[in-house]
């Protein structure tokens, strides 16, 4: 299964909430997990491999790795931070984006268990990044309209350079 890219009107549709989690479900987050390790990505929603539901994977350093089935973003911290984020779904481009620092969410595992996780740091930064996947945000949506138009068509640029 292949990542999605910039471009793919899929990455900016809502994915749909999930109703019940079975064993496709169950699959489904084992093949994201794998492709997220295969790229060697922090996260993966399940927007960005076509699958549009409410489902996405994260595995930062030095954490376990987490399936959020249908999350909910409850609290977020007043302070935030700026980092340099990148995207399996805009490869080669990398921005400074601000984000909450810390989050609480809500969310159900791979096992159907409800779960409630207060973070900070990278690990709440992953969640933020795949969470706005769901909602088909990107992270080249929290930089300024100039700084992203830049950085387009410096994607573009790349891009034409792989195909020729």
């Amino acid at each position: 299964m292949q990542i999605i890219t910039l471009g793919d009107e899929l990455l900016r549709q809502k994915a749909v909430k999930i109703d019940k989690i079975d064993d496709e479900i169950i699959n489904i987050a084992k093949l994201m997990l794998e492709i997220a390790k295969r790229d060697k990505g922090v996260g993966l929603a399940g927007p960005q491999i076509g699958i549009m539901k409410r489902i996405f994977v994260v595995h930062v350093e030095g954490d376990k790795e987490r399936v959020f089935i249908n999350p909910s973003i409850m609290e977020t911290s007043l302070t935030t931070s700026k980092y340099e984020e990148g995207c399996l779904s805009v490869p080669g481009i990398y921005a400074n984006v601000v984000r909450a620092e810390s989050i609480k969410v809500q969310a159900w595992n791979e096992n159907g268990r409800p779960f409630t996780i207060e973070t900070g740091g990278l690990l709440a930064r992953v969640i933020l990044h795949e969470y706005d996947h769901l909602d088909g945000v990107l992270f080249l949506d929290h930089v300024s309209e100039k700084k992203r138009n830049k950085l387009f068509e410096k994607y573009d640029k790349s891009q034409k350079q792989t195909r020729a």
